[in-house]
């Protein structure tokens, strides 16, 4: 990280910025020297940064991205935005595709020198899941009102205290024989401060990120039946994995209140991996980090 950004001293507006990866985002930005907006319809949730920023530095703010009053609110002032909302669950085309076109104009509007926007690998206007073609919707809006955004697409983000090696790590403590649904979907897991790092590189130089995409994954392609094997093995268990056919895997995920969703299950099934070709963390000048790396100790409380 450099000792001196150009951010330092900058309003960044970061809506959604209550969320995992927003934690993140804000501690990269916070130790850049900037000043952060938070606008979260839950705020509250984001009070375990206070302690992160000097006085002054961090404000909490509540807002509702599909009120333009309350996204002009939030941007008042602000330099730099990000927009990391995401869901899902909701009406996903207005919360992720129509709401992020009225920040984008609105920042447009107002002067904002750069914009990122958070979109996900398997974006796609055609698909048959509400998250992926909210997620598209959201790129098409945002370059449309603010051309020189910056996009960045991740793969699944993990972390210390994330929702997918936590989830599969509780599973795995419990029950000697579990079920693997997609077991060959290919995922390139990306380090959740490789994310952060991404987001603030992109609003630190708009000159040479803006109007670019960037689909951002880890250094290695995992099945999903590898990471369960991963994760026993640091737990120092030995279980026994059994590879759920697509069509029962399907009807799983129908089932309300099961841990995946049945557009969770859709996106899961073709895996998550960056395309041949597109940019990626090389051109941001980013070294991503592998999840062997963490994984041993994160383990540990199980």
């Amino acid at each position: 990280m450099p000792t001196s950004s150009p951010l330092s001293g900058q309003l960044v507006t970061i809506f959604g910025g209550t969320g995992y990866i927003g934690n993140y985002v804000a501690q990269s930005l916070l130790a850049r020297g900037a000043r952060i907006r938070l606008a979260s319809r839950a705020p509250y949730k984001a009070q375990d940064l206070k302690p992160l920023a000097n006085l002054g530095q961090l404000q909490l703010m509540p807002c509702d991205i599909t009120r333009e009053d309350h996204v002009a609110a939030a941007l008042e002032g602000a330099s730099h935005v990000v927009n990391l909302v995401g869901a899902f669950d909701g009406d996903l085309v207005k919360l992720m595709g129509e709401a992020p076109g009225t920040i984008a104009r609105l920042a447009a509007a107002s002067g904002v020198k750069s914009f990122v926007q958070i979109s996900a690998i398997g974006a796609d206007a055609a698909s048959p899941t509400a998250y992926a073609r909210g997620k598209a919707l959201g790129e098409e809006r945002v370059l449309a009102a603010f051309p020189q955004a910056t996009v960045l697409r991740p793969s699944i983000v993990f972390g210390k205290d994330d929702n997918f090696l936590n989830l599969f790590g509780g599973m795995i403590e419990m029950l000697p024989v579990l079920p693997v649904f997609g077991p060959e979907a290919k995922l390139q897991l990306v380090y959740a401060d490789d994310v952060a790092e991404a987001v603030a590189v992109a609003l630190e130089h708009p000159e040479l990120h803006g109007g670019h995409t960037y689909e951002l994954g880890g250094p290695e392609q995992l099945s999903m039946m590898e990471i369960h094997e991963r994760i026993a093995e640091a737990q120092g268990r030995k279980r026994t994995f059994i590879a759920v056919p697509d069509g029962l895997s399907a009807t799983f995920a129908a089932i309300p209140g099961t841990p995946m969703s049945r557009d969770q299950w859709t996106l899961l099934k073709p895996g998550s991996t960056v395309a041949p070709g597109a940019r990626g963390f090389a051109e941001l000048g980013i070294e991503p980090k592998p999840l062997g790396l963490f994984l041993d100790k994160w383990m540990l409380r199980y």
